[in-house]
Parts: C-alpha cells; sequence; structure tokens
C-alpha cells in the first residue's frame, strides 16, 4: 500500500484523519503561511495547502501527501490564528454577530507521479452577540489561539455559534474528509 502522509503539525488534522482507519505517518511541512497580496482567502488556503504537501515530496518520494490549510473570511479580511489571548479577543469581538467563511483547503500530491489534486470547502458560521464577559470566560476555558477565527466548534467555541453551514462537518475543523476520500479514490487509495 502506499504510505500515507499528513503534512501537518495540527493535532486536530491528525485526530480527523485517524477517523478514516487507515494507516499515516505525520510531518511537519516547511512552507511560509504569508497571504499573498490580493489574494482571495479561498485562493491562500489553495496555495498553502498545495505548498504544504509539495513542501515534503523530495523526503516522500513514494507517497501521497496531504496538506490542508484554512483562511477565514469575515467582511473582507482574513483572519488567522490569534496566538494569544489579545488577538483572540479581538477577533472575536469583531466577529459578534457576524457571518464568517471558513475556507478549508485540501492537496493531495503524489510525490511519485507529480500530480496534485485540489479541493476548498467554504463552511460558514454566524457568530451570536455574545459580551465582552462570554469572551473573556472562553478564551480562558479554551484557550483556542491556534485556531483561525479563535472559535473550536469541536469544543466549547460552539456555545459563541447562532448558526453553521456547510457539506462537509470536518472541514470546519480543519481537513474535509469527504474531499479528502474523494481525491484518495482518484489516486487509487483503497478506503475500504
Amino acid at each position: 500500500m502506499t504510505q500515507l502522509i499528513l503534512g501537518s503539525t495540527s493535532r486536530y488534522r491528525r485526530e480527523l484523519l485517524a477517523r478514516l482507519g487507515v494507516p499515516f505517518d505525520v510531518a511537519a511541512p516547511d512552507c511560509d503561511e504569508t497571504p499573498l497580496a490580493g489574494e482571495s482567502a479561498a485562493d491562500t488556503a489553495t496555495r498553502l495547502a498545495r505548498l504544504k504537501a509539495q513542501s515534503l515530496a523530495a523526503r516522500y518520494p513514494d507517497a501521497l501527501i496531504i496538506g490542508s490549510d484554512q483562511v477565514a473570511l469575515l467582511n473582507g479580511q482574513q483572519l488567522g490564528k490569534p496566538g494569544n489571548f489579545e488577538r483572540a479577543f479581538a477577533q472575536l469581538s469583531a466577529m459578534r454577530g457576524q457571518t464568517i467563511v471558513f475556507h478549508t483547503a485540501l492537496a493531495l500530491h503524489n510525490a511519485r507521479t507529480g500530480n496534485t489534486r485540489e479541493a476548498i470547502v467554504p463552511w460558514e458560521v454566524t457568530m451570536r452577540d455574545y459580551s465582552d464577559a462570554e469572551i473573556r470566560a472562553y478564551l480562558e476555558r479554551e484557550q483556542p489561539y491556534d485556531c483561525a477565527g479563535s472559535a473550536k466548534t469541536e469544543g466549547l467555541g460552539v456555545a459563541m455559534i447562532a448558526d453553521m453551514r456547510g457539506s462537509d462537518p470536518a472541514a470546519i475543523i480543519g481537513l474535509p474528509l469527504i474531499a479528502l476520500c474523494r481525491l484518495l479514490r482518484e489516486e487509487g487509495f483503497p478506503l475500504l
């Protein structure tokens, strides 16, 4: 069986991929994640997913390599990972009562053939009109500083949300499994 590599250090993506029950290894990708000037959120996420997957090809020349990236878009502005309490508080304050579109991109790179298959899965999240005290309480309990947009839907962040819409529930967490299954099948990787 072809070796499957998850090009990510995200524990969330690792947990999602494990749901498929197939053996895989994890490797840290090496790429600059800075958005380019004028680049849309979907294009940023797609480019970074591709770079993450392709950056590992030399280390794993016979593998299928998965890269994924997520960029949140609020009123035309890209939201990244906040990194700390202050930035997370600012993000959640700006998101209050708003709808954010999370663009989760996926790239599956076949290092043997050089072929890269890609998918982009949008997910809309409408936030409640929560208070500053609720933001503080959430951040102190959850500390979601490694999540784009500062709200982890797989945890207490769901209490900040009024509504969500999308086609792949795993996409909002960071790895669109429905799209990944399709790309793996297209590369001849057996799942069942």
